[in-house]
């Protein structure tokens, strides 16, 4: 067996000891990611919680290739995502790389081309990474997500904030991706629309195996799609594990801070004040 063939033992996605800092104005430096380590086994899936600021994105941002780490290495099945086969070129490792991780953004409207309609999106992202480009594949790839042929000839400024993360999503699966990293996918839609979209993203995961790594200020969001959690503070994971045990009896002082922070029936604003001054005081300045 090949060192890239999966097997129990090798997760599908490892991280390990990733760092990353950036230089300020003014000669400071801060540190957006300090030895993060976590790892995500096929079909699983791991959400990333914090408050702005935390690291979170910078993390999601490294492992599909859009920053690079001072430190650390993001590997898929044992092989470090950094590393270019000798066999293989330039263009044909980039490919790789990203079939093997697709990022689904935030705001959608930005990063979809706005003179494309949604089946012209699709076929150009499958023709850029060498895939069948035909009608009957970009047909099935917004049946996946639920768009019909109306939605499939209109620009992004005729879609709705929904369809839009819908055919977000389903260009992200245009290269059949092992993992799928979403940074803050949902945040923008209304609560309805998140469900929705939670509901698809769960059900693609049930049919196609792919991993989650779903990164979210929201924890009723995280609580609801992972079967893991990890939470950052300030560059760093304080606490990770299930999701279930994390969000439901935490251990770390900050991750109570967030949870007493999160509104909900019966709800004390105190609840958070109380929450913050229960941690020492190098703790309580976030």
């Amino acid at each position: 067996m090949t060192a890239c063939e999966p097997t129990a033992e090798v997760p599908l996605l490892s991280v390990d000891g990733l760092t990353k800092t950036y230089r300020l104005p003014g000669g400071g430096r801060l540190t957006a990611a300090a030895q993060v380590s976590f790892a995500v086994p096929r079909g699983g899936s791991l959400g990333i919680v914090g408050e702005s600021g935390s690291g979170k994105s910078t993390v999601a941002r490294m492992l599909v290739g859009l920053e690079r780490p001072d430190a650390g290495t993001v590997s898929v099945e044992g092989r470090d995502r950094a590393a270019r086969p000798p066999a293989l070129g330039r263009r044909a490792a980039r490919l790789t790389r990203a079939r093997e991780i697709q990022m689904v953004f935030q705001a959608p409207y930005v990063s979809l081309d706005p003179r494309l309609t949604a089946r012209q999106c699709l076929r150009t992202a499958l023709r850029l990474h060498d895939h069948d480009a035909s009608d009957t594949r970009v047909r099935s790839l917004l049946d996946r997500v639920g768009l019909g042929s109306r939605e499939a000839e209109a620009r992004p400024h005729q879609l709705s904030g929904g369809q839009r993360q819908r055919l977000a999503i389903a260009r992200a699966l245009a290269v059949d991706p092992r993992i799928l990293v979403l940074d803050e996918a949902v945040a923008a839609l209304d609560v309805s629309i998140q469900a929705q979209i939670l509901q698809l993203l769960a059900e693609i995961r049930d049919d196609t195996g792919v991993a989650l790594v779903f990164v979210s200020h929201d924890l009723a969001v995280v609580q609801h799609i992972t079967d893991e959690t990890a939470v950052m503070r300030k560059g760093t994971v304080v606490e990770q594990g299930p999701t279930a045990r994390v969000l439901g009896a935490p251990s770390d002082p900050y991750t109570r801070l967030l949870l007493a922070s999160v509104p909900h029936e019966g709800w004390d604003p105190g609840d958070a004040v109380r929450a913050r001054a229960a941690m020492d005081p190098a703790q309580a300045a976030v």
